[in-house]
């Protein structure tokens, strides 16, 4: 059986691990109709395999979402599609407790993009399993820093808060029935 705190743990990263949803309303795209304007619209998904791959990790379909969001990638039309789908492959794998890859392609992120705050976000997660809370603290400094107000930066925060700084019950409450007082011939 898993350690209860370890169970605990695993749910809080689950859910703390950001999922980018994909660009996929109004696109433009070469392949799309011309309007008077001569400007390109196109109406739908422009990347359907990085969409339903992002569905799919949000529904906790670790699996299929990933392997959806990598073919998602080999077609990414530009620099956001591209880090969308590194960003909910770094998520995809840490939900599969993949560690190495999630690292793997979370660094891919934050080298296309140094103010990817969601990139740092997961790679501190990475570091606070793997228990290298300075990493994982120099991390969460720069997510802060690019997005001071996002909920899950906030949430790894207290994670690694509770990791390096535990709190320790100030009041222990004795809840036995009266046993001791009893084994002395005492009532209370």
């Amino acid at each position: 059986m898993q350690d209860p705190e370890v169970i605990h743990l695993n749910s809080r990263i689950l859910l703390l691990v950001v999922i980018v949803l994909a660009p996929v309303a109004l696109a433009q795209s070469p392949e799309s109709t011309k309007t008077s304007t001569n400007s390109v619209l196109t109406l739908g998904q422009r990347n359907p395999a990085l969409y339903d791959g992002a569905q799919a990790l949000l529904a906790g379909e670790n699996e299929k979402g990933v392997t959806l969001t990598l073919e998602g990638l080999k077609v990414a039309l530009g620099a956001r599609e591209e880090e969308a789908a590194l960003s909910n492959l770094c998520a995809g794998y840490i939900r599969l407790r993949q560690l190495d890859t999630a690292m793997k392609y979370c660094d891919s992120l934050l080298a296309r993009n140094p103010n990817h705050w969601r990139g740092y976000n997961n790679r501190a997660v990475i570091y606070l399993e793997l228990k290298e809370y300075e990493k994982a603290d120099q991390d969460l400094k720069r997510a802060e820093s690019i997005n001071p107000d996002a909920r899950t930066v906030k949430v790894a925060r207290a994670m690694y808060m509770d990791a390096v700084y535990p709190v320790a019950p100030a009041v222990e409450i004795d809840d036995r029935q009266g046993g001791a007082s009893k084994e002395n011939g005492q009532n209370r």
